[in-house]
């Protein structure tokens, strides 16, 4: 039998039992008897038999599996993210099958559909444009499993994630209280309909009476560091007058730390620089960075266990949830 699958007959003919107690047996009712039960399993594991997962999934209602959809996995953050979700995942017994949107709607909603052919038992989504979720609110519609890793109280479906309002916000306090007014906005995210940090970014502006110079406003090209290092270079030669700068990244940060090192500014003396997300690199660069922190495990457990409860569900799916964690602060040389 190596080299081909084989079925509960098979070792039904080896063991001279029927199909019936075979299948008993592999699921170790107590209806048969410990020795018979012994038997068939060694018979077993001498033919290589593996249970019909399929058939299984079909017979249960559920495959033990979960989808995770990110948006670039260039991205640190989200690169973490997959790891964390896939190690806890494992842990309570469930397969990941993950797949990237790549920034692209159109992506996006046709692997929640592949995902929903393959009868996954729920998703995880990480949507690439915050405010275009009715493909999403669909698939909650239809009594289905999904919890947003982004998202807002009307977001009308289940969401754990960072309060991104609420980072922006003690990002750019933290410099005013420093002392900084003209304070720029490298924002990465407001062309794809991801305004949050912006409104954390105004708001904060707007609580000491200041409102926001469209000058200091630079939206880089990508969210990475030579992104970052080109968006500095225009900060600078638009002659805007900053001296602080909130960036939506760790990576933009990076590149316009990496912008003032190579053209004499000082850092935080003469440029103060915010990240955004708390990657590794913010730690160890040359002049570490002040950045707001992503609690990845604690978000990705208590995304887990929301996908879980809702899986476990029975009828109809309860009401939304939106569970937002407050970040803290890495403050560190770049603002100092």
């Amino acid at each position: 039998m190596a080299g081909s699958a084989s079925r509960l007959k098979d070792i039904a003919k080896q063991t001279g039992f029927s199909v019936n107690t075979v299948s008993l047996a592999l699921r170790n009712s107590p209806r048969i008897p410990d020795e018979t039960r012994r038997q068939i399993a060694e018979a077993a594991a001498k033919l290589n038999y593996l249970p019909n997962q399929v058939a299984k999934s079909l017979v249960m209602r559920e495959t033990r599996s979960i989808g995770l959809i990110l948006t670039d996995l260039t991205n640190p953050v989200l690169t973490a993210m997959a790891q964390a979700v896939e190690l806890e995942l494992t842990n309570r017994g469930y397969t990941t099958l993950f797949a990237t949107s790549n920034n692209k709607l159109d992506l996006e909603r046709s692997l929640i559909e592949t995902f929903w052919a393959r009868r996954v038992d729920g998703m995880l989504i990480f949507p690439c444009q915050h405010g275009e979720l009715e493909h999403i609110r669909d698939l909650r519609a239809r009594n289905f499993p999904v919890v947003l890793l982004v998202g807002d109280a009307d977001a009308g479906v289940d969401a754990v994630c960072m309060d991104e309002r609420a980072g922006a916000h003690k990002a750019v306090a933290h410099l005013l209280d420093n002392g900084h007014r003209r304070i720029a906005f490298l924002d990465s995210a407001s062309d794809k309909g991801n305004y949050e940090k912006s409104e954390g970014y105004t708001s904060a502006m707007a609580a000491v009476g200041l409102s926001v110079d469209p000058t200091l406003i630079i939206t880089p090209e990508g969210s990475d560091v030579a992104g970052g290092y080109l968006a500095m270079e225009t900060l600078v030669q638009n002659n805007t007058g900053a001296t602080a700068l909130l960036a939506a990244t760790d990576s933009l940060a990076l590149g316009a730390l990496r912008y003032c090192i190579k053209s004499g500014i000082k850092v935080p003396d003469d440029m103060a620089i915010f990240g955004f997300d708390n990657i590794e690199f913010a730690e160890h660069a040359v002049i570490s960075l002040s950045s707001v922190d992503y609690d990845i495990e604690s978000i990705s457990k208590m995304a887990i266990e929301r996908v879980i409860s809702l899986i476990n569900a029975k009828g109809l799916l309860p009401p939304p949830q939106i569970t937002q964690v407050e970040p803290d602060l890495m403050i560190r040389e770049s603002t100092l």
